[in-house]
């Protein structure tokens, strides 16, 4: 992941996460039934969209990011162990946090079972799991990171899932009315809503909680 943050892609260097959610969000808006609007309280994410991008916009790290490194998006060479990281079809130039806390919340979903939309947040990596790959992160090309470097980039991550659930949950309501893939995209969509309802008071504690926080911890 480090050594695909590095690559000097061309065009615009500028974080694509804020605009493509605000467009996703109108698409969503436009497409979804009023049950499914509802469902995941559709009308109040685009002042959530304002409130994230005012809490962590401005201080990241812009780099290439790859925007979709769940496990079926990394293949190993079984010989050499080479690793390849493959289907760019969402990169573009985002912050390194949000790549990171996307590849973390991916570790909830098995695509391989009968329920395949179907989230275990129980497996999201724990605290050591996290300070332990960001430190192997940091530590590419001999660099030793200081603890207060890893413990921001931690907190950073952890702040930058709730824009990978907003993210990923606009997503999911669009593929619903797009997709013919055998897939609940409605019920993945409604647990990453759910999820960020749920862990957003803890997240973003200087903002205490919304109306809409009643949705249940997935």
């Amino acid at each position: 992941m480090r050594e695909f943050h590095t690559l000097d892609m061309p065009g615009p260097k500028n974080a694509v996460l804020w605009d493509r959610l605000r467009k996703w969000l109108q698409a969503a808006k436009d497409m979804a039934t009023l049950e499914e609007a509802k469902a995941v309280n559709l009308d109040a994410i685009e002042d959530e969209i304002v409130l994230l991008q005012r809490e962590l916009a401005g201080k990241e790290h812009i780099v290439f990011c790859h925007n979709d490194l769940q496990y079926g998006n990394i293949m190993m060479e079984e010989d050499t162990k080479a690793i390849t990281i493959i289907d760019y079809e969402y990169s573009s130039y985002n912050p390194i946090a949000f790549d990171i806390a996307n590849h973390f919340c991916e570790m909830t979903a098995d695509y391989h079972t009968e329920t395949p939309h179907i989230l275990d947040f129980g497996k999201y990596p724990g605290l050591e799991e996290r300070r332990r790959f960001i430190r192997i992160y940091l530590s590419h090309s001999g660099h030793v990171p200081s603890e207060a470097e890893v413990e921001q980039l931690v907190q950073d991550v952890e702040k930058y899932t709730l824009a990978s659930h907003l993210f990923w949950g606009l997503w999911g309501i669009i593929s619903e009315h797009v997709n013919e893939i055998d897939f609940d995209y409605i019920g993945y969509a409604r647990q990453r809503f759910e999820r960020y309802w749920s862990t957003r008071p803890i997240l973003l504690s200087s903002h205490g909680t919304s109306p809409s926080d009643g949705a249940t911890d997935s």
